[in-house]
């Protein structure tokens, strides 16, 4: 008969996380939602840190994307709330971006669009909501949101004149990929991964050198992938194909990377407060 884990002193295989035990909990609420364009999902969810436990700010704050197979039909970015709400819970304020999906009118080029806009409103209004403009700026995204979020980084190299790049892009000081999609050419060739190729297909729009992080020209950010190594949608292998530093942890799949009580969350949480000359909580 075999032995049961327990019984020989060691601890019993830890459950991955599905997304119902992230979504099915109660959900915490931003402290203002604005637009920057006049379709429906052209919008950004303010977190705002605590006026009577850190002060009137300002406060350093972080423009936040999330994933969803880049379809809006899947996952919103209230899918991010729960460490938006974290990080504002440590005096970090959240810029947490909607933008349309492929099914929703995006794809290339409107995702791309919506993200550079969205993110150029951070950087011409984020005094107004009481953040840090002297602060170094971080992008994070989840997945797909990874891809854009890398992306983000890269845009200020794109050649000036190209509508992708915009007029004055946000000039981004850290990207971070939460188990990202970052080549989209590589995502065109898995029929078989969890987000298919279709969607990567629509964004890349035969535009590798403006749509895909690899095949753009580097900016001046530092970029840090946090994958984690049970996870079947991102696993640390695209991570290492992109080549960025990259943080792995052991036991964890690709919800965890999205919440606050994880191993893996409170990596990114304690580099985002480093980031910014913060003090992370004590384990």
């Amino acid at each position: 008969m075999t032995t049961p884990v327990s019984d020989i002193g060691l601890a019993p295989t830890k459950r991955l996380m599905v997304w119902e035990d992230l979504l099915s909990r109660p959900k915490p609420a931003p402290d203002a939602t604005v637009s920057y364009g006049a379709d429906a999902l052209q919008v950004v969810d303010v977190w705002q840190p605590s006026a009577a436990k850190f002060g009137r700010g300002p406060h350093p704050a972080v423009v936040m994307i999330h994933g969803g197979c880049w379809q809006t039909a899947i996952a919103e970015r209230d899918i991010m709330n729960w460490i938006a709400d974290d990080l504002r819970s440590h005096g970090v304020g959240v810029w947490n971006i909607e933008y349309r999906g492929v099914d929703r009118g995006g794809g290339y080029p409107g995702t791309y669009l919506d993200v550079g806009a969205a993110a150029d409103l951070f950087a011409a209004s984020r005094a107004e909501f009481g953040f840090r403009t002297d602060a170094p700026v971080v992008t994070i995204g989840h997945s797909a949101g990874g891809h854009l979020s890398l992306w983000l980084a890269r845009r200020s190299a794109l050649a000036k004149g190209d509508v992708l790049r915009g007029d004055a892009p946000l000039q981004v000081d850290l990207a971070i990929s939460q188990g990202g999609l970052p080549d989209l050419r590589a995502q065109m060739t898995l029929p078989d991964h969890g987000c298919g190729n279709e969607s990567a297909t629509k964004m890349a729009g035969d535009a590798f050198a403006r749509t895909s992080p690899p095949e753009m020209p580097k900016g001046r950010a530092r970029e840090l992938q946090f994958n984690n190594d049970l996870d079947s949608i991102s696993p640390p292998s695209f991570g290492a194909a992109y080549g960025a530093k990259m943080v792995t942890t052991p036991h964890e799949g690709h919800a965890e990377l999205i919440a606050p009580e994880t191993v893996s969350w409170g990596k990114q949480r304690a580099e985002i407060l480093k980031m910014f000359g913060l003090k992370a909580p004590k384990p």
